[in-house]
């Protein structure tokens, strides 16, 4: 069904290590609004999803995520190479050291583990849609958080473009929306689920 090219979306080329950051941007992989979980969700989503456009649409994106989950776990790799423990424990990243070692581990920066309680599926287009919608803002969101914290343009360049894939997933999720409510309200549907009801 895919076809893995073998180079990020983005480049991604940190030289300098920085730890503490490294333990901020790892919530972009498995925090609660991260890539992880905005790859689980569309394509799970997308099973339900009764019009075949939309059901490409979510297919598409969720993959672009996976791309993005490839992207944050290479700048997270970076940023702790060559890192010493000391510099690590200096970073308040010890509790992370002490589980995964340098090693990439999903999770959110406040260290909760990636759960599958981060995604939302309910079957019901509209539903499924305004929850895309939101994620992708909150994504945005914690991407301008890191933005504004981060000093270096090797970490900053990278970030930057994964905002603007929100942004653009943001669109994408809107225009589907308003296709799926076009749809419902020229058949005089008012309440009924496309994707359950017949």
């Amino acid at each position: 069904m895919w076809i893995y090219e073998k180079k990020l979306q983005y480049p991604v080329n940190i030289q300098k290590p920085d730890p503490a950051m490294a333990k901020l941007i790892i919530t972009q992989l498995g925090g609660s609004d991260g890539e992880k979980g905005a790859s689980d969700r569309y394509l799970n989503q997308r099973y339900a999803m009764p019009y075949p456009e939309i059901r490409a649409l979510l297919t598409d994106i969720g993959t672009e995520e996976m791309a993005h989950e490839e992207m944050i776990a290479t700048m997270v790799y970076q940023l702790l190479k060559g890192c010493s423990a000391q510099q690590i424990k200096a970073a308040n990243a010890a509790d992370y050291y002490v589980d995964h070692t340098a090693g990439v581990y999903p999770q959110g920066a406040n260290g909760m583990p990636y759960t599958t309680a981060y995604i939302q599926s309910k079957g019901d287009p509209i539903t499924d849609l305004s929850e895309d919608l939101a994620a992708e803002q909150k994504a945005r969101t914690t991407y301008e958080n890191l933005m504004r914290l981060a000093k270096d343009p090797e970490v900053y360049g990278p970030l930057l473009f994964l905002r603007q894939r929100e942004i653009v997933h943001f669109q994408r999720f809107g225009e589907a929306l308003d296709f799926v409510r076009k749809d419902l309200d020229c058949r005089n549907f008012y309440r009924y689920n496309p994707a359950f009801d017949r």
